[in-house]
C-alpha cells in the first residue's frame, strides 16, 4: 500500500539517531504508523463512517523478524492474463509474474505472485507486484478472506525476494462491505499459521 512518508513522525523517530542504522522494528513501526494514519483520514480510509468515530488504531501482532523471508525467486513468462475473482461480480485482470519458494518454521512453501494488467501501466505502481494470500490464522486471529502484502519487482537478473509478512494488511472488505475485494487463489493457500501483520478487525 503506498503512501507518502509522514514528515514529523519520520524526524522524531529517525533523526534524533542518525548515526544509526533504521532498526527493523523501527521500518515496521513506520509501516503500522502510515496504515493507521491513512484509516484515520476519512478521505482515505475504508472504514464506515460510524467505525470511523471511534477509531484508534489497528490491532497487530507482535513484530517478529523470523516472518522476513528471502525467497527464491522465478518468473513466470508468458502465463495466460486471467479474471481474479472479487467479493462482488468485478474481475480484475491479472497475471502470473513469478513464484517464490522458501522455507518458513521448517516448511518448505510456495506463493505466486500477480501483476495487475492496469496498474502495469501506471508510472507509479508499474513495479507493483500483488501477492495475497490464505494460511490457517484465517477466521481466527485473522481476517477469513485472507491477507494481502505488496512487493515490487526485484532488479532484472535477481534470483531472490523478500517477502515480509509483519507488512501483511486487510484487505478493505475486512472494514466496509462496500468494497470489491480480490480473493486469494487457492494456489496461495499456506498450511501454516502466519501471526505477524494486521490481525482481525474488532469494533
Amino acid at each position: 500500500m503506498k503512501k507518502p512518508l509522514f514528515i514529523l513522525f519520520f524526524i522524531s523517530l529517525f533523526l534524533s539517531c542518525s548515526d544509526k542504522k533504521t532498526s527493523y522494528e523501527d521500518e515496521i513501526k513506520l509501516f503500522q504508523y502510515e496504515l493507521n494514519t491513512q484509516y484515520a483520514n476519512a478521505e482515505e480510509s475504508p472504514l464506515t463512517e460510524e467505525d470511523l468515530k471511534t477509531f484508534k488504531a489497528l490491532d497487530f501482532f507482535e513484530i517478529n523478524e523470523n516472518y522476513k523471508v528471502t525467497a527464491e525467486f522465478e518468473l513466470t513468462p508468458n502465463t495466460p492474463i486471467f479474471e481474479m475473482p472479487t467479493t462482488t461480480e468485478r474481475l480484475p485482470l491479472y497475471r502470473k509474474y513469478g513464484i517464490a519458494k522458501f522455507n518458513l518454521n521448517g516448511k518448505n512453501l510456495e506463493l505466486s505472485l500477480y501483476q495487475n494488467q492496469n496498474l502495469m501501466n501506471s508510472l507509479e505502481y508499474k513495479n507493483y507486484l500483488f501477492l495475497p494470500f490464505n494460511d490457517a490464522s484465517n477466521s481466527k486471529t485473522t481476517y477469513g478472506g485472507g491477507r494481502f502484502i505488496d512487493l515490487e519487482i526485484p532488479k532484472k537478473g535477481s534470483k531472490t525476494i523478500i517477502i515480509d509478512f509483519n507488512k501483511a494488511y486487510n484487505p478493505y472488505c475486512a472494514y466496509n462491505h462496500k468494497f470489491s475485494c480480490p480473493i486469494p487463489p487457492a494456489e496461495n493457500n499456506l498450511p501454516i499459521d502466519i501471526p505477524v501483520g494486521v490481525k482481525n478487525y474488532n469494533k
